[in-house]
C-alpha cells in the first residue's frame, strides 16, 4: 500500500460546497527500471564502491585534472589510475579531453555530479556518524 499525506488547502475550496476539505495526494511512483537498466545502474554503483575510484571521481567535479595530478595526490602510481578511469569512463560516470600529451578526466555530467554531491551531503548530516 503506499504511503499518503494528507493536507488541507484554504485556496482551493471544493467546487460543489465552496468549502475547504482535505485532499489526499499519492506519492508519484518512481519509473519501473527495465532490466538493462537495473544491471547498467548497479554496475555504476558496484566501480563507486571502490574507494580509489570515490576518491578519483570526486576530485573530478568541479573542473578537470590529469592523471599525473591525480595520483600524485592520491599517492597511487599512474598507471593504476589510468585504470579506474577507463573503468568509469567506459561506464559514462567520467569523461577525458587530451591536452598535448596529457588526458584530463571530469565528472560526465551534472547528473553523475548532482548524485555525488547529494550522497557527501548525505553522509556529512549530523546523525550518519558510524558508532
Amino acid at each position: 500500500m503506499l504511503n499518503c499525506c494528507y493536507f488541507t488547502d484554504p485556496a482551493r475550496p471544493t467546487p460543489m460546497t465552496g468549502k475547504n476539505t482535505t485532499a489526499r495526494l499519492r506519492p508519484r511512483p518512481a519509473a519501473a527500471l527495465s532490466p538493462e537498466q537495473a544491471e547498467e545502474l548497479a554496475g555504476m554503483f558496484h566501480l563507486l564502491g571502490d574507494v580509489n575510484r570515490l576518491r578519483l571521481i570526486h576530485a573530478c567535479m568541479d573542473e578537470a585534472v590529469c592523471v599525473h595530478d591525480l595520483a600524485e595526490r592520491f599517492g597511487l602510481s599512474a598507471s593504476l589510475v589510468s585504470h579506474h578511469l577507463r573503468l568509469l569512463k567506459a561506464a559514462r560516470l567520467m569523461r577525458a579531453e587530451r591536452r598535448g600529451k596529457q588526458v584530463f578526466y571530469t565528472a560526465d555530467d551534472e547528473h553523475v555530479r548532482t548524485v555525488l554531491r547529494d550522497m557527501t551531503t548525505h553522509v556529512a548530516e549530523p546523525g550518519h556518524e558510524r558508532d
